[in-house]
């Protein structure tokens, strides 16, 4: 799975996001190479997932092993269920954990546990059959203490660090596209006038009627969001910060330059 550059990761410190972009290809068997009529050529269905965490501290209830209270997860951009397109989602824990390889089945995609330390937790998804048959492989820092470490720590508000992604489908068959098409957490292209879709069995409208976390899930008061609006907005004030440090590095190399050339001078009477 190629990845294509990006930039786009949210903290509750406001730091700036990171963000990339994974095509995956479905590979072809036999069965898969007689029915090559039925997929789309040139066309790629998007995505976008998030992947992070968010931390609680358990204030006078912490202990020295259980200070916080943690939830990982992946999730829709906008909170919809993924599990229209992904099957599995397995968590690797750190060794010290109990049963360190967490399988969950169906979405919400996400588990809980509570500890005191930070560590690398290694995200698989596994995708269905008509998506893809090789998984994909995220990453995420567990973050557990805001980045201003000066600062009190607070049982209300809690630390979320999240990443965004967009697993990309290239060349889909016609039944994924009539799938997929209408779910609010796909992004997929226009047709050409006239194309038809086979009808989409009544299993997988029954799956995606049924919804998901987005008006479930107590976490999403502290979820980011991440649309092209509040890009843009996050773009124009690194801008304004890049050029803000800019003007003060060119204000001290002018004042620099002034005190040498002076400098200069004052030897030049000597």
């Amino acid at each position: 799975m190629p990845l294509k550059n990006g930039a786009e990761q949210s903290d509750a410190s406001g730091s700036m996001p990171k963000s990339q972009r994974t095509k995956i290809i479905k590979s072809s068997d036999d069965s898969e190479k007689k029915n090559l009529a039925k997929k789309i050529k040139d066309t790629e269905i998007c995505v976008p997932i998030v992947y992070g965490n968010i931390a609680f501290w358990l204030g006078k209830k912490a202990s020295e092993y259980q200070s916080h209270k943690w939830t990982v997860y992946v999730r829709g951009s906008t909170n919809e269920d993924l599990g229209v397109v992904v099957k599995r989602a397995v968590f690797q824990l750190h060794s010290s954990f109990n049963n360190p390889t967490r399988i969950i089945d169906s979405p919400p995609f996400e588990l809980s546990e509570s500890g005191w330390g930070e560590f690398e937790i290694a995200i698989t998804l596994h995708f269905h059959s008509d998506v893809s048959d090789k998984p994909l492989h995220l990453f995420h820092h567990l973050k557990l203490y805001p980045e201003d470490e000066s600062g009190p720590l607070s049982t209300k508000k809690p630390v979320v660090v999240e990443s965004y992604d967009e697993v990309v489908i290239s060349e889909p068959s016609e039944a994924l596209f009539a799938r997929l098409q209408h779910h609010p957490a796909i992004i997929v292209p226009r047709l050409p006038a006239g194309f038809t879709l086979p009808p989409v069995p009544i299993e997988d409208l029954e799956n995606r009627n049924r919804g998901g976390t987005k008006d479930h899930n107590p976490l999403n008061q502290w979820f980011s969001k991440f649309s092209e609006a509040d890009e843009l907005l996050r773009l124009a004030a690194a801008r304004e910060q890049v050029q803000g440090h800019i003007a003060r590095l060119r204000r001290q190399l002018s004042l620099i330059d002034g005190q040498q050339q002076q400098q200069l001078k004052t030897a030049s009477d000597m």
